[in-house]
């Protein structure tokens, strides 16, 4: 008989989950979460295609070359050279070609982004352009998506062979004193 009475006991003792319990805690996992989350800022990609790397033999010489002859300020691999100003918040003043001057003045409106749209067709589609890519010096004060509207501008200028601008490379502008 205590044979049968152990088994009885056990039989009875059930287990019970307190649901109440869990579900707190549940509830206070999910607050912790939500009031933690913290989403990253939507991330842009570009598409850069750089040069392939070359040893350097004489730096000074990797530096901006200045031909006399010449209208520009190229750099060493026929690179048509951009200069976009900022002012204090960040946006755009101006962007400059280095072998004529501004190209336009002012904040980069749509305006103002035409005129360079139309300066920088007339120079990449002649057949005679010494230039095979841009390089585009900014103000290190310059937001990103003020230097995103003149890379746009760059990234739809044709070739005269009629393919799309294919190199782009950015360069922070030096400051003075700095």
């Amino acid at each position: 008989m205590s044979r049968h009475r152990r088994k009885h006991r056990r039989s009875q003792e059930k287990v019970e989950l307190n649901l109440a319990a869990m579900l707190d805690m549940a509830f206070q996992l999910l607050a912790f979460f939500v009031m933690t989350f913290r989403p990253s800022p939507v991330e842009g990609q570009l598409a850069l295609h750089m040069p392939p790397a070359r040893p350097v033999t004489n730096v000074s010489s990797a530096q901006q070359v200045e031909q006399s002859d010449s209208p520009s300020g190229m750099f060493a691999d026929n690179s048509f050279v951009l200069t976009v100003h900022a002012d204090d918040q960040g946006t755009v003043r101006g962007v400059d070609f280095d072998f004529s001057g501004p190209a336009f003045e002012g904040p980069a409106n749509d305006a103002n982004l035409r005129y360079l749209d139309g300066r920088l067709r007339d120079l990449f589609g002649s057949q005679g352009t010494p230039f095979d890519q841009v390089v585009i010096r900014s103000d290190p004060r310059l937001r990103y998506e003020e230097l995103m509207k003149v890379i746009d501008v760059c990234l739809r200028q044709r070739m005269p062979d009629g393919t799309l601008l294919q190199k782009l490379s950015l360069m922070k502008m030096e400051t003075p004193g700095g």
